[in-house]
């Protein structure tokens, strides 16, 4: 058996997130469809990370294992061939036969985008959350860099989230500014289930006003979720890179 990984790209819109579900489509799904028709035997894939429903991705990477040899740029071509367009095979190449994509990431990278302008965008309305008031951008910015760090994110988890430690280690926390876009940029060692858009939630309340950007030290202290702001919205959310040794 041979080993392959993908590096794919998704918009998440159309997909009830990555994981496998029964009578639902989902990302894998589609994915090993398309992989079991290129190699013409059933294939199980594993991902870096379980996006959920609606968030997209640039940067995912992906594995599986094949008893045939396929040339990678062959594979690519089929795969973009199966796949609808809103997903693609960006790279196909022979992995180590212990490579595991999720358990190896030594980081992950995230970009969360908020439509800032008063009017709708037709074109950005699927990747970004439209947020019409504006944003103190000085005082989000003062508030993400407490992030960065090692600290127990537990006010920022889903309440289902089945972590066994909300400990994470953040090597990059903040926002830049582009076209009627404001980005917030974090990469850490891993990530919590909704934590990007716990800490999005958060900030925007800061943004606009509605609690003061030192309290965003107290937040992550209480380690209570109560006390974060609300999870922002799944479609501006990309997974833009993972990160190997």
């Amino acid at each position: 058996m041979v080993q392959y990984r993908l590096l794919l790209e998704y918009d998440g819109t159309e997909y009830h997130g990555w994981q496998l579900q029964p009578e639902a489509r989902t990302l894998q799904g589609v994915l090993e469809a398309a992989l079991a028709t290129a190699l013409r035997h059933p294939v199980r894939v594993a991902a870096a990370g379980r996006t959920d429903a609606g968030v997209h991705a640039m940067g995912q990477v992906v594995t599986f294992r094949s008893e045939h040899v396929v040339e990678p740029r062959e594979l690519r071509k089929s795969l973009n061939a199966l796949t609808p367009p809103d997903m693609a095979v960006r790279e196909v190449a022979l992995a180590a036969d212990d490579f595991d994509a999720r358990r190896h990431a030594t980081a992950r990278v995230y970009e969360y985008r908020i439509w800032t302008q008063p009017w709708r965008s037709a074109f950005w309305h699927r990747f970004t959350w439209h947020m019409s008031r504006p944003l103190d951008l000085r005082a989000m910015r003062l508030a993400a860099s407490v992030l960065a760090g090692e600290h127990d994110f537990s006010a920022f988890r889903a309440s289902d989230c089945d972590s066994d430690s909300a400990v994470r280690r953040v090597f990059h926390s903040g926002f830049t500014e582009a076209e009627g876009l404001c980005v917030y940029r974090i990469e850490a060692n891993a990530f919590l289930k909704h934590m990007v858009r716990a800490i999005v939630g958060t900030m925007v309340e800061v943004g606009t006003g509605q609690r003061p950007a030192e309290t965003m030290a107290e937040t992550l202290a209480s380690r209570d979720r109560s006390r974060a702001g609300q999870t922002a919205p799944p479609q501006g959310l990309v997974l833009m890179a993972v990160r190997y040794e």
